[in-house]
């Protein structure tokens, strides 16, 4: 197993891991996605209601990864969960599902969207994909210097992107001019608002990538509950009060109509200098987003390398740093490959259902954990899920919900990405068959 390997050395402390907490949230989705949940419900109410009701979603989960982070401080965190709830099958194809498309599209795709805003403001000399794949591979050497660094720069930009949106809101607040007044909109349905709640989960998703690297917190049972907690609650805040001031400036209708609020919103009060601003913000954004994401994820194929069920040379800790370098090169190396095919978004709709099936068999896994009392009994856990199992269960059916929904829109995708999951199971079978003829027999 991957816990307590003696590369890893525990550098990180509260205030560190709740930025990554919330660098793992914020991303460039709240920049865009007001826009997409107010073209599925047309009332003030309900927009801002389903952010609200996406904040609860994410605390819930929050908390339940807060008792799966206390119960098992592991490196690769989701990974280890499921390893050891259901089987280490389960675990590798949540791995292979990261690995081939979840993190690869993911890093490409917002590396492609920072080098878009950072040429709008600077106009440098260079290709679009050759600044995000400069942008990948010098993050990737930076948090090859170690976990101290590569939190360091993400928790810089992270204050950075904070102080962008908490701008956004109060200048929106103290600026906004009344939108123009509009024809009321039919009322919206159960499903429209379901529909709303898409988006929105997906823009408040990424608290669970900081227990990728609990391993190497101070103190993780104590730090990792806090810190995904505060973390969670503080960008509930955020994100509420960005979709408050979008609606308060452009309307219910003018919200629907953009497909860029925030940069509406900020060019309708301060004109081009808002539009400037706001680029500039979504760059930073994205940045410390790639940040955090290279800081993280490779933490889940060492896992695996470690448990045997990929590459050993992925399990390779530098001397040095104590930074796992080589998983780190094999995400940025699929990152840029990923970017250099120009299919990033593509790649990404094939495994967004597959996402949430791992989320809900995470948040599952916890069932398991408590009835096995691994990682102690009840009485020994100091931050419990309040409400369990109907919280637990709550969000369970929320993933499930989000799955079926993704299948239903885009079933073309659904198939590819299931595809994709299944050829898993042949990969599974060869790598444990190696690592099985590696092992050597006892002899007389």
């Amino acid at each position: 197993m991957a816990e307590g390997h003696p590369g890893l050395v525990a550098r990180i402390g509260l205030f560190e891991a709740t930025l990554l907490v919330m660098g793992g949230i914020v991303g460039s989705g709240i920049f865009v996605n007001p826009s997409v949940v107010a073209q599925h419900v047309h009332s003030a109410p309900l927009i801002l209601g389903a952010w609200v009701v996406g904040g609860v979603v994410a605390l819930v989960g929050a908390f339940i990864y807060a008792e799966l982070s206390e119960r098992m401080p592991a490196v690769g965190g989701q990974y280890a969960y499921l390893r050891e709830a259901f089987h280490p099958l389960v675990a590798f194809l949540c791995g292979w599902a990261m690995l081939l498309v979840i993190n690869a599209g993911g890093v490409a795709a917002v590396a492609v969207t920072f080098a878009r805003y950072a040429l709008e403001l600077t106009g440098a000399p260079i290709g679009e994909t050759a600044l995000a794949i400069v942008t990948i591979v010098g993050l990737a050497a930076i948090n090859c210097l170690g976990v101290r660094s590569g939190s360091l720069v993400q928790g810089v930009l992270m204050v950075l992107k904070v102080g962008a949106l908490a701008a956004l809101i109060v200048l929106g607040w103290l600026f906004h001019r009344p939108p123009p007044s509009a024809v009321a909109a039919p009322p919206d349905g159960l499903l429209a608002f379901g529909g709303a709640m898409v988006p929105v989960l997906f823009a408040y998703g990424g608290w669970q990538t900081t227990c990728f690297i609990a391993s190497e917190v101070r103190d993780p049972r104590r730090t990792m509950p806090r810190a995904l907690v505060a973390g969670v609650v503080t960008v509930i805040v955020l994100y509420v009060g960005v979709s408050w001031v979008c609606l308060a400036g452009l309307g219910p209708a003018g919200l629907a109509a953009t497909e860029t609020p925030a940069s509406a919103l900020m060019r309708r009060t301060l004109g081009q200098r808002g539009a400037t601003f706001i680029a500039l913000g979504i760059a930073i954004s994205t940045l410390g987003f790639l940040s955090q994401s290279l800081l993280t994820m490779p933490r889940v194929y060492f896992a695996m390398a470690v448990d045997g069920l990929f590459f050993r040379s992925v399990a390779r800790v530098s001397r040095r740093t104590h930074a796992p370098v080589v998983a780190i090169l094999v995400l940025a190396a699929t990152s840029t490959a990923v970017a250099l095919s120009g299919r990033y978004d593509q790649i990404l709709g094939y495994v967004v259902f597959a996402d949430w099936v791992f989320f809900g068999l995470s948040a599952a896994s916890l069932f398991v954990l408590r009835r096995r009392r691994i990682g102690g009994d009840l009485s020994d856990i100091r931050f419990p899920v309040p409400g369990h199992p109907w919280t637990t269960g709550g969000f369970v059916l929320v993933s499930a919900l989000v799955v079926l929904s993704t299948v239903r829109a885009y079933p073309t995708n659904t198939a590819i990405g299931l595809a994709v999951l299944l050829a898993g199971l042949p990969a599974y079978w060869l790598l444990t068959r190696r690592t099985s003829a590696a092992v050597p027999t006892s002899g007389r």
